[in-house]
């Protein structure tokens, strides 16, 4: 060994130990941010802008809710506790009126009618709006235009609806009446016949109001999983036994939505009689509302029409929870 490794292996032997690589220094310590302290009255008034900023937002709107909502509902409320004409001085009569609304012929005879038409309506809405959509769930050409032709008539306005459907059904010179002298059979008295009236009423309401449940319902076909159906297919189902075993289940919370929001509309029938019947034949077509219209606007019963108005709305509040809690019990997620 030379002399000049015996000095490097000297140098060597005098230096510190080299520090392990696994181990590693300790982290500096972390120093706090220094935030500066707000004022607490800058604070408070920084809180003010943003309040005022929202209620610019929001605050247009709550005034229009509390004034064609709220504040009618509250002064129906009001007039149904008195006798008002709309000219003389209001007489505060309690609740005579609601007790008058028990033994009203003319009232029952209202709510039976309102009744019939929502047991033929609603089904019939349903039921066709789940057959359109699953006519319309498919993936052939002009499906847009198809589906744009559905919704046209519920955006239609009711009372052309009327008038048009007065047309169709006009015992004299209707279209529907002439079709049946054509093909050889009798003609029918449709919105001049008691028996009649109803139905054509109802028909009229599905050509329209039928577009709202079929829109509800392809929404609802698009969001069945496609996994579903194709097991269902390869375990030897038909496409009936697939929609009722499969596709059905998963309708059934649009179909409780879908049933209280027809409900709800059919109980508050008006424009289609007003601009058809008029409550005729011999009142067979009288609904609830326009029960209403006749006490309130055309005799001027203000109290009346009101406690007649807050009957209809505890009517349709006991119908909407008796089937939100069948769906919550059928552990239906509806709502």
């Amino acid at each position: 060994m030379t002399q000049w490794a015996l000095k490097e292996d000297e140098k060597a032997a005098q230096r510190p130990p080299a520090r392990r690589s696994g181990r590693s220094k300790s982290p500096p310590t972390a120093v706090p941010p220094k935030y500066p302290v707000r004022d607490s009255k800058a604070a408070r008034r920084l809180a003010l802008l943003r309040a005022v900023e929202g209620w610019t937002f929001v605050g247009p709107a709550t005034l229009i809710v509390l004034g064609l909502s709220i504040f009618p509902a509250g002064w129906a409320l009001l007039l149904s506790l008195q006798k008002w004409d709309g000219f003389s001085e209001p007489r505060f009569v309690g609740g005579d009126n609601y007790a008058a609304l028990m033994s009203d012929p003319d009232l029952a005879d209202a709510i039976l009618h309102t009744i019939i038409y929502t047991a033929l309506f609603v089904p019939m809405s349903i039921l066709a709006g789940v057959f359109l959509a699953v006519a319309l769930n498919r993936r052939i050409r002009f499906i847009g235009i198809y589906r744009t032709a559905i919704f046209v008539p519920f955006v239609a306005s009711a009372a052309a609806t009327g008038i048009l459907s007065t047309y169709l059904f006009n015992p004299q010179f209707g279209l529907v009446n002439n079709v049946l002298r054509v093909i050889g059979l009798p003609e029918q008295g449709w919105l001049e016949d008691r028996g009649q009236a109803m139905v054509v009423i109802a028909i009229m309401s599905l050509w329209g109001q039928a577009a709202f449940t079929t829109v509800i319902y392809l929404a609802a076909l698009q969001d069945v999983p496609v996994d579903l159906l194709e097991a269902a297919r390869i375990d030897g189902a038909n496409r009936w036994q697939a929609f009722w075993r499969v596709t059905w289940p998963q309708l059934a919370p649009v179909t409780v939505f879908a049933t209280i929001w027809q409900t709800i509309g059919a109980i508050q029938l008006f424009d289609l009689v007003y601009t058809t019947t008029r409550g005729g034949p011999l009142d067979s077509t009288k609904t609830i509302v326009y029960f209403l219209w006749e006490q309130a606007f055309k005799d001027l019963s203000f109290g009346y029409g009101s406690a007649v108005a807050y009957l209809l709305f505890a009517f349709t509040l006991l119908i909407t929870v008796g089937v939100v809690i069948y769906a919550r019990r059928a552990k239906i997620e509806a709502f």
